[in-house]
């Protein structure tokens, strides 16, 4: 029979077995880390993976252990090697931001710490809520305002909107469900807004149909007069109009909807205000460009994101709601092994009360620790830096007979397309979109492309804080001379 000191050695754990041979790996990862961003600019953009990396990621489940070193080796060769490219500066594709050494120090502590930010009376769950109310002070938010940290933009416009409807229903919607809402209800964006809040109206039992998509101007912002003709209309046709929602930057080429007019018809209306802010709320810290977003201070909740703007590593989302009541009456339950003391761990207040999860990873260290180090100040000076360095590239392209913007660069996107020496429809696109791959594939730079007003254009959103103007340059001229090549080749000999 097994003795019981026999039964406690048999014990195991994920500890390392020798702790100084995990920290001398551990300095030489720290080291690959710095030499990775360090040198970032020396390496392509993108590049595809060859088969035999494919392969390697359909090995079949470990059942046996093997070396840390190896393991590590496998990432390194494996996963660090080809990077989708975001923190490239010469990666401009989808509106991502940049990440920062700093924070991703303050993933790698927040993960040997571990907390879970559910809740509770510990220094994670303080933290968390000071960098929601630095958040707050950034956009002009009341400090009563509430917040919560969240996965990213859909998942922050979700909870916003979740909010909204609770707030609009006439009825309690988390007792009797949407079903009992008397007359449908109606949210209102322009049909430049981003696909998530689609998402949203389904996940939230509203349906696709009651997202009311209004027609934008010339400058592709909502268009105030249709949006006041549409509330009008769903009125007379029974419907309840509950939520405009404002686009503070919307994806597609950066247009910012006039958050004031929106606010007062707002009012006038009696409607919830929400802010999509994930890409331009932030520029409220800009000191040249903060007036472009005016009167996102009035919104009832906005949604935004510090791993764009504000360069957190993937993932740091943020709800603000300037209802707290509000805000907490539309996700706090109590669960019987979750109930608050007057002192101890469960003393402090349970943040899961503020959105979906009840398990939350800390994702305000990072955020916190980067603007500790920079001040917020520095980060208004490179979103700045940024929309000055997107208007450069229109200046460039504006320049060349062979190339053409679209949409007015009112922040950091830029959507042009090469001329294609006289082609229209379908082949102009092709011709574009062989543009487009050739610069990802030899590894010169990522642009994505989009539909604006019907037709097809490049599109580069510029977000990185490791962003030149000499790559922009390098962007026009390796745009020129991929389309002569595929002109040249085109033609007939």
């Amino acid at each position: 029979m097994d003795t019981l000191q026999e039964v406690m050695v048999a014990d195991e754990t994920l500890d390392p077995s020798d702790w100084a041979d995990m920290q001398a790996l551990s300095h030489r990862i720290v080291d690959d880390a710095i030499g990775y961003l360090r040198d970032v600019r020396n390496r392509p953009v993108w590049r595809e993976m060859p088969a035999e990396v494919r392969a390697f990621f359909s090995e079949p489940l470990p059942h046996e252990p093997a070396p840390i070193a190896d393991v590590y080796g496998d990432v390194a060769r494996n996963v660090m090697a080809y990077p989708m490219g975001n923190i490239h500066p010469r990666f401009w594709s989808w509106y991502m931001g940049s990440s920062n050494f700093t924070g991703a120090l303050g993933d790698f502590l927040a993960a040997i710490q571990g907390s879970n930010l559910g809740g509770g009376n510990h220094a994670a769950g303080l933290m968390d809520s000071q960098v929601v109310d630095w958040l707050k002070e950034m956009v002009g938010f009341p400090a009563s305002a509430s917040g919560t940290l969240v996965s990213g933009g859909s998942m922050a416009n979700i909870i916003g909107l979740t909010v909204a409807r609770n707030a609009k229903a006439g009825v309690d919607v988390r007792e009797r469900g949407v079903g009992a809402i008397p007359k449908p209800l109606r949210f209102y964006a322009s049909d430049q807004v981003h696909s998530c809040h689609r998402k949203a109206m389904e996940a939230l039992g509203l349906g696709n149909r009651a997202l009311r998509r209004v027609s934008t101007d010339a400058n592709l912002r909502i268009d105030v007069d249709a949006l006041k003709t549409a509330i009008a209309e769903d009125r007379a046709a029974g419907f309840k109009p509950a939520c405009v929602i404002g686009t503070a930057g919307t994806v597609n080429t950066g247009a910012i909807d006039d958050l004031q007019a929106l606010a007062a018809l707002a009012a006038e209306e009696d409607l919830w205000f929400h802010v999509d802010g994930c890409i331009g709320a932030l520029i409220a810290i800009a000191p040249e460009n903060a007036s472009l977003v005016a009167g996102v201070e009035q919104a009832h909740s906005i949604a935004l994101d510090p791993h764009k703007w504000l360069h957190a590593p993937f993932e740091a989302g943020c709800t603000l709601v300037r209802d707290a009541e509000a805000h907490r009456g539309t996700f706090a339950t109590t669960l019987e092994c979750l109930q608050l003391a007057p002192r101890g761990l469960p003393s402090g207040q349970w943040l899961h009360d503020y959105g979906l999860q009840t398990s939350r990873g800390f994702r305000a260290l990072k955020v916190w620790m980067a603007l500790k180090e920079h001040g917020v100040e520095k980060f208004g000076r490179l979103i700045d830096q940024n929309i000055a360095q997107a208007r450069y590239l229109a200046g460039l392209i504006e320049a060349e007979p062979a190339l053409e913007l679209t949409a007015p660069t009112t922040i950091n996107i830029v959507c042009f397309r090469h001329r294609g020496g006289g082609l229209s429809g379908e082949r102009l696109k092709a011709f574009n979109t062989e543009i487009m791959m050739r610069l990802q594939e030899e590894g010169i730079a990522a642009v994505s492309d989009t539909t604006v007003h019907g037709q097809h254009w490049l599109r580069a959103a510029v977000t990185n804080h490791r962003t030149r103007r000499d790559d922009l340059d390098l962007l026009v001229r390796e745009t020129l001379r991929i389309g002569k090549e595929i002109e040249a080749a085109a033609s007939p000999a």
